[in-house]
């Protein structure tokens, strides 16, 4: 399987292909969640003008990737952190109930919505 990959070009990245793919990404990902909001401000505004009805998409879509941006670097901080005798154990459990309590949150508006105010997602 090695030399398969070796033949297409696929080959682990040393340290600076790392740092250039992890900058690719942030930006990418600055990028996403600017036009989220951008289209979430622009639907807000369009319900506000002309009341039509709101989509939820983009708001949904917006949250979705904070939450799973949020969750992933606290899991990732959680697992590097795991046998270290001086880190902050309690700060990174506070920080994940919270953001359990925000997803709920996030359920529940959305479902509320869409009983309540016939939104179509």
């Amino acid at each position: 399987m090695n030399r398969f990959l070796k033949k297409l070009g696929i080959h682990k990245m040393d340290e600076m292909q790392q740092q250039i793919a992890f900058k690719a990404q942030r930006n990418a990902y600055l990028f996403q969640m600017i036009a989220l909001i951008i289209w979430t401000f622009y639907e807000s505004y369009k319900v506000y003008t002309y009341h039509t009805r709101i989509n939820l998409l983009p708001c949904a879509l917006l949250t979705t990737g904070v939450i799973i941006q949020t969750l992933s670097q606290l899991i990732l901080l959680r697992n590097a952190v795991k046998d270290d005798e001086d880190s902050n154990e309690t700060m990174q459990l506070f920080q994940i109930i919270i953001l359990i309590c925000a997803i709920v949150c996030v359920i529940a508006a959305i479902g509320s919505a869409i009983l309540l105010l016939s939104v179509r997602i």
